[in-house]
This record gives structure tokens, C-alpha cells and sequence, in this order.
């Protein structure tokens, strides 16, 4: 019935639907590439005959994994602000939000550069690499830190490219960067013998050139819009202030669902190696669902802050529907894969016995995340796209404070059941929060006042 349903609609709204799709399938394919940088990283350096080379990349990948994910909101506020810009067909608007954008990453980039010391010091404190391996992790991170500008200039690039409604640029960049990583690493380890350094200056120097890349196509994009922006305006920090107030919120949002996989991962440790190792795995499905999912919820952002700057109230909740349809569809695929095939995948992520044997026992969690998932992923998108990023925070701020962590608290005699309940929980929490939310605003005439 559901399947007839989804048959009828897409031939009512089939150019929408195509739409939908052209934004949605360039960043799933670029999220499945994107741990492949990783992986390369992992088999060129696990083939030198030790393990210190191999700890150091998987401590330093580990530490500006985390670090550059904080910074993550340059991405998502671009996308909102540049949608809307579009809707409003204000090229001009368009243009200045490229160049902050850029101009807001490759600053805060150069910070993080600046203040390297203490950042490293701080994250191998944490860390505690052993005394043989903390050397090498720490040239790692001491040349990985220059790929900063680079990274954070590449957000925001990202999500002026949604915003646009240009979601191949995206791919591209991803492409060349891991492609260059891949060469790199090769060159770097084997040729010039740098070993796990090797690995870190490959990384930065592919960043780098992705991102030179993206501008290119940056450019070609800018021919679609009117409007010319003085440089001078980019040295006026009054005109930062639309950018810096959303991602501002987004940064708190950020760092709160930072906190909550950071925890979560300390308190599987705190269960026990094993237990660790099979959340790790199970994670992996996790990464999966997201990047599965995260094309629908791009596709929202660009297409209902679009609809949101045409005042298209209509177009808005078709979007918004059409978009769900789809990623529920795709979410219930994943479940099924799961099912069939969540054991398999598990054996062939690791064959350490004691590991498998408490994957496949928390592996029905990973099947249901799919479907408790997807809508806070699609309500995401809907709030990254209007901008109603306080919203986000403060929703985060309640399914964290008041649902994660007591219900971890009141579940610690479930061991890690109880931690994998919180989990599932507090995603269900903040789709409840942010769903209540989206029925305020449509009701109250936030977004679509009453005219």
C-alpha cells in the first residue's frame, strides 16, 4: 500500500521528485568515499612492519575528526542563509555569503593553526599514547594542524554548494581529495620514507588541493547570479553578523552531540574491551545509516530555505513531504540489509571472536536505528534550511540534559543495553522536540505569516 502510494505521488510531483533526487544522490555518494581517507591511511601505514605508526595515524585521525567536526557549522549556516538568498533571488547575497564564508573558515582555520600548541598538547593529554608511540603521534598532529584553513574553507564551500542547489560540487572535492590522499600517501610513506608524518602531509596537501578544486567550480557557479560584492565589505565585521548568529547557535548544537558520542564511547570502554571493539563496530552501521540518510536532509535544507525566501508555503511542506517519503523508503531498505546481512558485515569488519559475539548481540539496536533515525535527520534539514538554528540548540540542549544522561544514569545496571536504549532515546527526543517545534511555526506564521 505504502509502495502504490509512493508510485502515485512521484508521478503527480515527478519533476520535484527528480529534483529531490539530483540534490540527494551526489552527497551520498561523496559520505561513502569520505571513509575511504581513513582506510588508505590505515593499509598504507599497517604494512611497515610496527604498530607505533599505524596507533599514531588512528590517534591523530581520531583528534582532528573531532576537532574539525566542532566546526562543522560553517557548512550547515551557509546552506540555510545562501537557500533562502536563493529563493529571494538575490545574487548579490548569493555572492557575499560565498566570500564570508570562506573568509569565516580560513580565519577560524588560521587560529587553530595559531593556538596549535596548546590544542596538541591538550588532545595527546586525553589521548595518553603510550611513551613510544606519543613522538610520532605528535609530528602527526603537528603537520595535520596545517590542513586546518583548508578543511574549514572546504565547509563552507559544502554549504554554499547545497544552498545553490549545486550538490556535485561537493562530490567533486571529496573525489579529488581522496583520490590525491590515496596518491599521496603512497608517495610520502614508500618513496620519501616519511612513514605515519608521511600520512599527515598527504592529508593536508590533498585538502588543499580539493579545495582549489571546489573554488574552480565555485566560479562557474557565480556566472548564474548578478550582483557585485567590494571586497572592502569583508573586512566590515557588521557584515558577518547574519552568518556568525546562526552558526553560533549551530557550534553550541554541535558540540553537545560532540559530547554525547564522546561519552557514549567512554562508557563502552568502561564496559570492557570487548564491549568497546563491538560498539566501534556497531558504530559503523551508524555511519552508514547517516550518510545513507544525510542526501534527503540536504536535499530539504537547500530546497524548503529555497521555498522559504519564495514565501512558497505550498512548495515548502511538498519538499518537505516528498523528501520524507523517500528517506523512508531508504530507511526501511537499511533495516532490511541489516537484518539479512548485519552479522555478515560484522565478520567482515573484525574476526576477533569475543567481538563478534557482542556485535551481533547489540546488532538489533542498529536495526531499529534506521527508522528512529530518519526523522530527526529530515527535521534537521527543515531547520538548517529556515535557519531556525536556535531551535536546534535548545532542543538539543533538552534531549541531552534532560533525556541522554538521565536515562543513562537510571539504565546503568542494563550495561551496555542501557547505553545503546539512551542512544536510541535520545534521537527519538530530538525528533519529538524539533517536531513540536516545526508545528509552532507553522501554525504561529514564523516562517509564513498569515497573508
Amino acid at each position: 500500500m505504502f509502495y502504490q502510494h509512493l508510485i502515485k505521488r512521484f508521478q503527480k510531483d515527478g519533476e520535484l521528485n527528480l529534483k529531490i533526487w539530483r540534490m540527494a544522490w551526489p552527497p551520498m555518494v561523496a559520505n561513502i568515499t569520505t571513509p575511504l581517507l581513513g582506510l588508505v591511511d590505515t593499509a598504507v601505514v599497517g604494512h611497515l612492519g610496527t604498530a607505533v605508526h599505524l596507533g599514531a595515524v588512528a590517534i591523530g585521525a581520531s583528534i582532528f575528526s573531532f576537532l574539525f567536526w566542532a566546526f562543522g557549522f560553517l557548512r550547515m549556516g551557509s546552506t540555510g542563509l545562501t537557500a533562502q538568498a536563493l529563493g529571494r533571488e538575490d545574487g548579490r547575497q548569493v555572492r557575499a555569503l560565498l566570500l564570508q564564508s570562506i573568509t569565516m573558515g580560513v580565519g577560524l582555520g588560521l587560529l587553530l593553526t595559531l593556538l596549535q600548541t596548546p590544542i596538541i598538547e591538550l588532545a595527546l593529554y586525553f589521548m595518553a599514547p603510550s611513551a613510544e608511540l606519543e613522538p610520532w603521534a605528535r609530528a602527526y598532529c603537528e603537520a595535520r594542524i596545517y590542513s586546518a584553513p583548508a578543511v574549514l574553507a572546504g565547509y563552507a564551500l559544502m554549504g554554499w554548494f547545497f544552498g545553490v542547489q549545486y550538490s556535485k560540487g561537493p562530490l567533486w572535492m571529496l573525489l579529488v581529495i581522496n583520490i590525491a590522499n590515496m596518491v599521496l600517501d603512497y608517495v610520502a610513506v614508500y618513496q620519501w620514507d616519511m612513514a605515519s608524518v608521511g600520512v599527515a602531509w598527504a592529508t593536508v596537501a590533498s585538502h588543499y588541493l580539493g579545495v582549489m578544486v571546489a573554488l574552480l567550480f565555485a566560479a562557474k557557479q557565480l556566472r548564474r547570479f548578478d550582483g557585485h560584492v567590494p571586497l572592502i565589505d569583508l573586512s566590515k565585521w557588521r557584515t558577518y553578523i547574519e552568518l556568525i548568529q546562526v552558526n553560533r547557535y549551530l557550534f553550541v548544537r554541535t558540540i553537545l552531540l560532540l559530547t554525547v558520542m564522546s561519552f557514549f564511547t567512554a562508557q563502552g570502554a568502561r564496559l570492557g574491551d570487548s564491549v568497546l571493539a563491538a560498539n566501534a563496530v556497531l558504530l559503523t552501521f551508524l555511519m552508514i545509516i547517516s550518510n545513507a540518510l544525510d542526501g534527503f536532509a540536504f536535499s530539504v535544507e537547500a530546497l524548503c530555505g529555497e521555498s522559504l525566501g519564495r514565501k512558497q508555503k505550498a512548495l515548502f511542506q511538498k519538499v518537505i513531504r516528498l523528501s520524507t517519503y523517500w528517506a523512508l523508503l531508504a530507511a526501511v531498505l537499511l533495516m532490511l540489509i541489516f537484518s539479512a546481512f548485519g552479522g555478515m558485515i560484522i565478520d567482515l569488519l573484525t574476526n576477533v571472536e569475543s567481538v563478534r559475539a557482542d556485535a551481533k548481540l547489540y546488532l538489533p539496536w542498529l536495526i531499529a536505528f534506521p527508522l528512529l533515525g530518519i526523522w530527526s535527520y529530515m527535521l534537521d534539514g527543515i531547520f538548517i534550511g529556515t535557519t531556525s538554528v536556535k531551535q536546534m540548540q535548545n532542543t538539543m540542549i533538552a534531549s541531552v540534559l534532560g533525556i541522554f544522561f538521565p536515562l543513562w544514569f537510571v539504565t546503568q545496571g542494563f550495561g551496555n543495553h542501557g547505553l545503546w536504549f539512551s542512544m536510541a532515546v535520545f534521537f527519538v527526543a530530538r525528533a519529538i522536540t524539533l517536531w513540536w517545534c516545526y508545528r509552532r511555526n507553522m501554525k504561529t506564521g514564523v516562517w509564513f505569516n498569515a497573508s
